[in-house]
């Protein structure tokens, strides 16, 4: 694993990052969605990666929330292996008993009734979006409203590309089809002012902002949501795509407040790194889809299925919901106990592995900074958030390994 490092080796391995990353980089044909960073990780295992000059480094964000049980975990890679050498893909007209599986446990984890896997967490979320039009539809409502709390992530999803008030981030989504009301995240008043509204089917929040810097709602925020839905006959569709699959210490979030939403999405940890997303519904919104309503190619094929249904029996059997759960505990004190009364940090939140720090202004160059001091950490767009998502079964050693990094890093910064 990566050691601290001094002052002095952190100044001259920054240095090296911005050299690599100012010379003129080869022409690529991948269009440039992203700000890539000079580094290629070629290997990993657990939550160490690699990369092409066999450096290694210590993963905190976990490919962004999806390595749920950490890299390369031999069983996975093992359910992998025998599963492609048999059977890849055939299509959703054909029963598949391993998808099966799958709906009957994930249902059963998830307490909804029925499931529809796809590709993404982004069609999951647009899947969430019709099962709601739809319901409004057979309703009788002409053109039905969702209630969004913003910041959030599940704007990403194709039916509900627009940009929110205020966001210029996110030009180029003016609104496609269908309303959405955009509302402030753990504000019931805002929800409340549009209860007249009889054009409203829905409210669709994340059961905690991923996206937005890991934002934990207060208690009881998500039950009163509850309570509106029943009250007006809306649907209340939760978003798990990156806090869902044990991530926070219960399977699905939302059960910490021991409520049911009537439509919930997953993803990212779902396949431990396999790509699958998840609609599930209970109630009449189970019943929305029909043949021919909804498609969906790959998402639900052998492959992806078995390992979901591998990486939920790892979870199940080494008991890491309640690993999750203590191991975040304690990362978030050794972050807070090194680095927590350091001028520069405003805020140290999380549950279970969902965590994040605020730093007091942006910092550039402050995700090579981590990587020059061996730690993969997920900066926000912002460049003062850093989000941590690493698998549940990290051990302490590493999660030390971890608060300590972060506290060379800070104190290096100017």
């Amino acid at each position: 694993m990566p050691k601290a490092t001094d002052a002095f080796m952190l100044k001259n391995l920054i240095d090296k990052f911005r050299r690599e990353a100012s010379k003129p980089q080869a022409e690529t044909a991948l269009m440039d969605t992203f700000e890539r960073i000079p580094v290629c990780f070629v290997r990993g295992e657990g939550s160490c990666l690699l990369d092409e000059d066999e450096n290694q480094y210590l993963d905190a964000m976990g490919g962004r929330a999806e390595t749920i049980i950490g890299h390369c975990h031999p069983q996975i890679s093992e359910t992998i292996s025998l599963q492609a050498i048999k059977l890849l893909q055939t299509n959703n007209q054909f029963h598949c008993k391993e998808q099966s599986q799958l709906a009957r446990k994930f249902c059963q984890l998830a307490q909804m009734e029925k499931v529809l896997f796809t590709n993404s967490g982004i069609e999951a979320n647009t899947t969430a979006v019709k099962i709601a039009r739809l319901h409004g539809l057979n309703r009788g409502i002409d053109k039905p409203v969702i209630i969004i709390a913003n910041p959030s992530h599940h704007i990403h999803a194709g039916a509900m590309q627009q940009r929110a008030p205020g966001n210029n981030t996110e030009i180029g989504r003016e609104p496609l089809a269908g309303d959405f009301i955009h509302v402030s995240f753990n504000d019931l008043n805002a929800i409340g002012k549009h209860a007249e509204n009889n054009r409203i089917v829905a409210i669709m929040i994340e059961s905690i902002q991923g996206e937005a810097g890991v934002i934990i709602p207060d208690q009881g925020y998500l039950q009163a949501v509850r309570a509106l839905c029943d009250e007006h006959g809306w649907l209340l569709i939760l978003d798990e795509i990156q806090s869902g699959i044990a991530r926070t210490g219960k399977w699905f979030a939302y059960q910490h407040e021991a409520i049911l939403p009537d439509v919930m999405t997953s993803a990212r940890a779902l396949g431990n790194g396999i790509p699958i997303g998840a609609c599930a519904a209970r109630g009449p919104a189970a019943a929305v889809l029909r043949p021919n309503l909804n498609c969906n190619t790959a998402g639900s094929n052998p492959l992806a299925c078995r390992v979901a249904l591998k990486t939920i029996d790892i979870i199940e059997q080494q008991n890491l919901l309640q690993a999750a759960s203590e191991t975040g505990v304690f990362l978030k004190r050794q972050i807070q106990q090194h680095i927590g009364t350091h001028d520069k940090v405003t805020d140290i939140r999380g549950k279970g592995m969902m965590l994040a720090l605020e730093l007091d202004r942006p910092y550039p160059d402050l995700a090579r900074r981590f990587l020059a001091a061996g730690l993969v950490a997920d900066v926000l767009a912002d460049g003062k958030m850093v989000r941590l998502l690493p698998a549940i079964n990290l051990n302490q050693a590493d999660a030390r390994q971890i608060a300590l990094i972060i506290h060379d890093v800070v104190v290096s910064l100017d």
